[in-house]
């Protein structure tokens, strides 16, 4: 099955680009553009696509609004992904678009192949989260929000080895690094990481991370 992607754009050119090099994929099949947030968010309700790419600065309802929106009222056993595109590496926004349920982003002057194997990512459920610049992001922007006195729901229920699992989801690392650093097989830190979705009621890897850097459970700049 074709993975289904909407772009959305204000750049009539940025659009086509996306569109061509998309469209050269036999797994993947562009259902759709828009050239604004509220274009983007009735078109995802049309369209169904997979996964959106989500440009943040358009006329009207931006990027992160449009993010939020859809993400509300998306489907849980067939959640739409939000894959968003930015000029810029380092952006307080695109630290509010993951908030908002985004699962990851790239820049736009991404490399053809590093487009394509983003969205199978984003389309499998995963986030992008490994890139150097992702976790800067995060650390940079976790920075201003002081951590909560309160620890979010599920936070108590984790096990130590969970919290451990989810210190080191925080510092970018992939689920073969989790094993090496840990001792263990793929398949325990993937139980583990499912669980820890799961007690916390996130979405992705992505949301999990902004949760640990909020709650002060990992600090910006220190290695968990």
């Amino acid at each position: 099955m074709s993975i289904r992607i909407l772009i959305a754009d204000d750049q009539a050119l940025v659009r086509t680009g996306f569109r061509m090099i998309l469209d050269a994929e036999e797994d993947i099949d562009v259902v759709g553009e828009a050239s604004d947030g509220l274009e983007a968010v009735d078109k995802v309700k049309a369209a169904k696509p997979d996964v959106v790419l989500m440009d943040i600065r358009m006329p009207g309802l931006d990027g992160i609004e449009a993010t939020r929106r859809i993400v509300a009222d998306t489907n849980p056993e067939r959640p739409v992904r939000i894959l968003v595109l930015t000029t810029f590496d380092l952006n307080e926004y695109v630290y509010e678009a993951l908030r908002a349920g985004a699962s990851g982003f790239l820049l736009k002057d991404v490399p053809a192949e590093q487009l394509v194997a983003g969205v199978r990512v984003v389309a499998q459920g995963d986030a992008l989260l490994a890139p150097t610049v992702t976790r800067r992001l995060l650390e940079e922007f976790a920075r201003a929000a002081p951590p909560s006195d309160e620890p979010p729901p599920g936070m108590d229920e984790l096990t130590p080895r969970e919290l451990e699992v989810l210190r080191l989801i925080a510092r970018g690392m992939s689920n073969a690094e989790i094993a090496a650093e840990l001792i263990v097989s793929e398949t325990t830190v993937k139980t583990h990481v499912a669980r820890v979705l799961m007690k916390l009621s996130v979405r992705d890897r992505i949301q999990a991370v902004v949760l640990a850097y909020e709650t002060g459970l990992v600090a910006p700049g220190r290695r968990g």
